[in-house]
């Protein structure tokens, strides 16, 4: 395989696959501390990607949309793996867990776009690892890029996203059950409006916030 494709798998890629599946750790993980433990018995409160991939979302687009960049140009990349199992008839407040269990996924993206903040802002402290000083700065924005991208459309308040779970904490039962039973053309809507762009260039606005907040902070600290 050619060593530049090598790269770009390694760069763009491995970052998204470590999201996803940390995303939907997550996600297992706060549903079993909330009492749910379906996510482990099905064997999906693990790191394995081949336990949360799915084939398109998680590897056919992503992948053809970096082989289509030319060169190491940053792609326009997303991609989505299998949702978590829940079942809500283990839970003991549905409303208020749910909520939270949601709200799990983005969070843990931050969180890790957080944590390789600071790792990058030690190396440049440190001066570590300098002769691959260009590689280890595409990664890591690429990382914390992915990251704050994946937490902030998954915050769309709508099903099936997590934004629509969170959003049904605060709406009458009976409104969120309808916006449920509908979610299969609210996910179609999504979709249409990711493929044409018009979604990325609205979401381009919290997610250049948060990226700037992120990365300023971190490193005035150091």
């Amino acid at each position: 395989m050619d060593s530049t494709i090598v790269q770009k798998l390694v760069i763009f890629f491995g970052p998204l696959l470590f999201a996803l599946c940390f995303h939907e750790f997550a996600h297992g993980l706060v549903a079993k501390w909330r009492g749910d433990n379906t996510a482990e018995r099905m064997g999906r409160l693990t790191m394995n990607p081949m336990a949360h991939a799915d084939l398109m979302g998680t590897f056919v687009f992503p992948i053809v949309s970096i082989l289509m960049t030319s060169g190491m140009a940053s792609p326009i990349i997303f991609g989505w793996a299998k949702p978590v199992p829940v079942e809500s008839r283990n839970l003991k407040n549905v409303r208020t867990d749910m909520f939270w269990i949601a709200l799990a996924g983005p969070l843990s993206n931050i969180f890790l776009a957080i944590v390789t903040t600071f790792i990058w802002a030690l190396i440049l402290k440190f001066q570590l690892f300098a002769e691959y000083s260009q590689g280890i700065q595409m990664f890591a924005t690429t990382f914390i890029g992915t990251n704050i991208l994946l937490a902030v459309f998954n915050m769309v308040p709508l099903h099936p996203l997590d934004g629509g779970k969170v959003l049904a904490r605060f709406l009458p039962a009976s409104l969120n059950y309808k916006l449920e039973q509908h979610e299969q053309i609210s996910g179609i809507i999504l979709l249409g409006l990711l493929f044409s762009g018009v979604l990325m260039k609205i979401l381009y606005i919290p997610m250049d916030f948060l990226y700037r907040l992120i990365v300023t902070s971190v490193m005035s600290i150091f």
